[in-house]
């Protein structure tokens, strides 16, 4: 049985506030706006298919994407889905529910920013809380892009104040589960990064 961190409702308001800078504005102009921001990251992850769309749009290639042909809980446009299947990359797929992070998506994600390759991750379900084991796995000194439905893109550096951040919005994920003995080995890995 695949391992499941599940976002308990009372800890939904928590994922609507920003987990870093907030640029403001939709398409291309977002992407030019927080482009002189973005330097020379470690690793660029981009998470949710507009937010990449427009990246590649700008001809700004992220080392990871992670997509899953929606948005706003909607089928994404067929231009958006064509955009973000850039050559190049080399594709994974994963299953992981609405709301939930699984142990396969953790997995995928640790994998994919240890390559050497740029990486698609297509999520079968949903992307929605995939920023935050990007934020926990990614190096320090990179970056996790991803969108902010109806504000922006959020431009997240990784460091490790931010990582002790997003470990203690895990924790209280776990903390409410029955079965969060089970999800000891899943909270060793973001441990260990």
């Amino acid at each position: 049985m695949v391992k499941t961190i599940h976002l308990p409702a009372e800890l939904r308001p928590l994922l609507r506030k920003t987990f870093g800078v907030l640029y403001t504005g939709t398409g291309d102009d977002t992407i030019q706006k927080l482009s002189k921001d973005l330097g020379s990251p470690t690793k660029l992850i981009s998470v949710g298919d507009v937010t990449t769309f427009h990246l590649l749009n700008s001809n700004i290639i992220p080392d990871i994407l992670i997509v899953d042909d929606r948005t706003k809980r909607g089928p994404a446009s067929a231009r958006v889905v064509v955009g973000t299947k850039h050559t190049g990359f080399s594709e994974i797929f994963v299953d992981n529910p609405p709301g939930v992070i699984t142990e396969d998506l953790i997995n995928v994600v640790h994998d994919a920013i240890r390559s050497k390759d740029h990486v698609r991750i297509f999520v079968r379900g949903e992307e929605d809380l995939a920023a935050l084991p990007a934020i926990l796995l990614a190096p320090e000194g990179s970056v996790v892009l991803y969108g902010q439905p109806d504000e922006g893109v959020v431009l997240v550096n990784i460091t490790r104040s931010k990582k002790e951040e997003i470990l203690d919005l895990l924790d209280k994920m776990i903390h409410g589960q029955e079965d969060r003995n089970n999800l000891i080995d899943i909270r060793r890995k973001f441990n260990g990064c």
